[in-house]
């Protein structure tokens, strides 16, 4: 699963290689079919928990299967089924998975997407606007209609909530002060907000016979959450779906193989940072490989080369604005250098955006450009000379620890004996 699109992506987990199991999802234009193709047993990491066995599995769940049985999407010979798993709610293999093998498959009218959305009730007023935001006032409305929805049973097994950092409150943020993830945070919650005041102001209200229920900010953060958490993106011409039954498989930082009976899982976005996973998912990892810091460059618009630097952007894939992971231990990312000097482009060197060379630019771009090599110098030279002062500070721990009384002026450690 991924992130249904992207608001200020930022920043824990290196995959275990061996043994390996890779799965994917393959799309057609009328069904979601999930195959296995490792050679060995599929994923497999928890307690079995079938509703034949866990009679703690609500009953929700057993509708939403029955649903899943009645509609055709499941039968017998379907090798997976809900169950309760640590992670709350997941899927169960019911026997070895071969190699190549389909898991499971959803067909298309299943689907919660801006496909969904047009043809609804509620198409023509959402048509002008974001995608997501018009497929979160359609979960909003067919939540609202219950056994009156397609899904009714699907918004059953839903949860009200997930552990994302949007849904922290103030005292829980302290606990990421001073992080990326907390400024990345509150500028999607802000960004939500105003989203939410907008469309209310512009649809919702305007339209009280298609939404003759009150339509509040948590429940559009609601909707939010949901399609962070749940959306599949980049499939085949889809940009963001919902596909019931596939999105209650769960994350494992290690992919394995191991007999039947247990928890399958797949590996989420493998390029998300720690940060976009507790945005999206509420959960990070404890590797430091998905740790990552997000340096965010921009072509200023207040840049007297601003429509030559976009155009050369844009033909390089990237846009006005572009986002980088920063990885310890790991090389820059592809292309980050080649937009900085193109951001920074400008005096003498400004030529090079003559249309003359166009086509030739972001490959002249793989090279230093005036000055550049003084500029990292002088970087480098302040923070040699920084290094050589961290010795002589005083740390947060020793100021502390002075005004404790526990350590004496020359940083030694005062041992009080007991009376």
């Amino acid at each position: 699963m991924a992130s249904p699109f992207t608001v200020y992506p930022s920043t824990p987990s290196s995959m275990l290689k061996t043994p390996r199991v890779k799965t994917h999802f393959s799309f057609s234009n009328k069904k979601t079919t999930f195959h296995h193709t490792s050679k060995k047993p599929f994923v497999s990491n928890s307690i079995l928990t079938t509703e034949k066995t866990d009679p703690n599995i609500p009953q929700t769940v057993h509708r939403f299967w029955q649903w899943l049985k009645d509609e055709g999407v499941v039968s017998a010979k379907t090798p997976v089924k809900p169950g309760v798993v640590p992670e709350g709610l997941g899927l169960v293999a019911t026997r070895d998975i071969g190699k190549n093998e389909v898991v499971l498959e959803v067909p298309k009218k299943f689907w919660i997407n801006p496909d969904a959305v047009a043809t609804s009730e509620i198409g023509n007023v959402c048509s002008g606007l974001k995608p997501w935001i018009a497929v979160a006032l359609f979960l909003l409305k067919e939540r609202f209609k219950g056994e009156g929805s397609k899904w009714n049973y699907y918004f059953d097994v839903l949860p009200e909530g997930t552990n994302s950092t949007i849904y922290w409150s103030e005292e829980e943020l302290l606990e990421i002060q001073g992080t990326q993830l907390l400024s990345t945070t509150l500028s999607v919650k802000e960004y939500v907000q105003t989203e939410f005041l907008k469309v209310e102001e512009e649809i919702i209200l305007p339209n009280k016979q298609l939404f003759p229920f009150p339509i509040t900010l948590d429940d559009f953060f609601w909707a939010f959450g949901i399609l962070r958490s749940r959306a599949f993106s980049r499939l085949r011409k889809q940009n963001l779906v919902i596909i019931p039954f596939a999105d209650l498989i769960n994350h494992s930082t290690k992919v394995t193989s191991e007999d039947h009976a247990h928890e399958v899982y797949i590996q989420y976005d493998l390029n998300k940072s720690n940060a976009d996973m507790a945005l999206d998912y509420g959960f990070t990892e404890s590797n430091s490989d998905r740790d990552a810091f997000t340096l965010t460059l921009e072509i200023s618009e207040s840049d007297e080369f601003y429509a030559d630097k976009l155009d050369i952007a844009e033909e390089n894939g990237f846009s006005e604005t572009a986002y980088f992971d920063i990885k310890y231990g790991q090389p820059l990312p592809t292309g980050m250098l080649l937009y900085l000097r193109l951001v920074a482009l400008g005096g003498s060197d400004a030529f090079l955006l003559e249309s003359i060379f166009r086509n030739q630019i972001w490959g002249f771009l793989e090279l230093p450009i005036s000055r550049e090599k003084r500029v990292l110098q002088q970087i480098d030279d302040v923070f040699k000379d920084r290094e050589t002062e961290l010795d002589f500070l005083e740390y947060y721990q020793e100021r502390r620890l002075k005004d404790l009384g526990l350590v004496g002026e020359q940083g030694d450690i005062i041992f009080w004996e007991p009376k």
